[in-house]
């Protein structure tokens, strides 16, 4: 009787990867409860997984994301200085206030 292939999902792969280098759980338990070949779990998903790790860890920063945070800091600056500028005028306020006796 032919055995009929199974096919993991990525997140399945994930998980089950986790499980052995975070959870430290070793890879004969998760290959027996999940009725997986070791060598497959070995050689083909954690070397998929570190050949491709590089990209995983790369910033996730799109183009429309790099703009929108520039736009952000523009604002931000433009706020700053507007702050600034108002702290000025309000100790000049308050020193003419204090000339002219109203403080």
């Amino acid at each position: 009787m032919k055995k009929e292939r199974r096919h993991f999902s990525a997140d399945d792969k994930a998980k089950l990867l986790r499980r052995h280098l975070i959870e430290k759980i070793p890879v004969s338990r998760i290959c027996e409860e999940s009725q997986l070949a070791p060598s497959l779990f070995h050689h083909r998903w954690q070397e998929q997984l570190f050949l491709n790790a590089a990209s995983a860890l790369q910033s996730n920063r799109s183009p429309e994301r790099n703009q929108e945070q520039q736009r952000i800091e523009k604002l931000e600056k433009k706020i700053r200085q507007k702050d600034e500028v108002l702290a000025e005028l309000m100790a000049e306020h308050v020193a003419l206030k204090k000339e002219l006796g109203e403080l």
